[in-house]
């Protein structure tokens, strides 16, 4: 078993919209993903397409298209999401991505995919940052009026689901999703506190 470190500046970090001012960060961040996770299916995990976009402009661009239900679909998708770059505060550095669907009334999202997914820099796993991420992102959730959030994990990946049941998920049910076991959590945002 990991053990794993909670660092006193993970509180440190926002949420904000993708922007061409972190272009050099965010393409370093994908760089490091596919040479870290290699091996992983959710190695883009909540990044929506960056592992498949050719520059960091197509990206930004393809975000701010699924942000509404008019133009998610010429960014390639059904259901509007945003997504959100973690930033540390203390050096403006890229932590992790993280993204909110709007619904899940769709077949996959709905099943296995859920309300949100997240991607944590290598460097900066098991701090913290993943946590202090879906806490903040609860809040966006709560704020576009979201009641109940899906978020599942893989059976075997135990960080993110401390992660999930750190921000009060409750486990609902284990499902197999093409030979993988997922397990599903649902976030009562009604009882979790206003602060996370």
């Amino acid at each position: 078993m990991h053990e794993y470190v909670i660092e006193t500046d993970c509180l440190d970090i926002e949420l904000v919209e993708p922007q061409i001012k972190y272009a050099e960060d965010i393409w370093n961040f994908r760089q490091k993903i596919i040479n870290n996770d290699a091996n992983s299916e959710d190695q883009f995990a909540g990044c929506g397409c960056l592992g498949k976009c050719n520059s960091v402009e197509e990206w930004i661009r393809i975000c701010k298209l699924r942000n509404s239900e008019e133009t998610c679909n010429e960014g390639g998708t059904t259901v509007p999401s945003d997504m959100y770059l973690a930033v540390r505060k203390s050096d403006d550095r890229i932590v992790g991505i993280i993204d909110l669907r709007h619904h899940i009334d769709h077949p996959i999202l709905g099943t296995w995919g859920g309300h949100t997914g997240y991607s944590v820099r290598p460097s900066e796993r098991r701090k913290g940052y993943a946590k202090e991420m879906l806490r903040l992102n609860i809040k966006n959730a709560r704020a576009l009026g979201i009641k109940k959030m899906l978020v599942t994990c893989d059976e075997t990946n135990k960080a993110s689901e401390l992660t999930i049941i750190s921000n009060g998920g409750i486990f609902e049910k284990s499902i197999e999703v093409e030979g993988t076991m997922i397990k599903r959590y649902w976030i009562d945002l009604k009882k979790v506190g206003e602060d996370g």
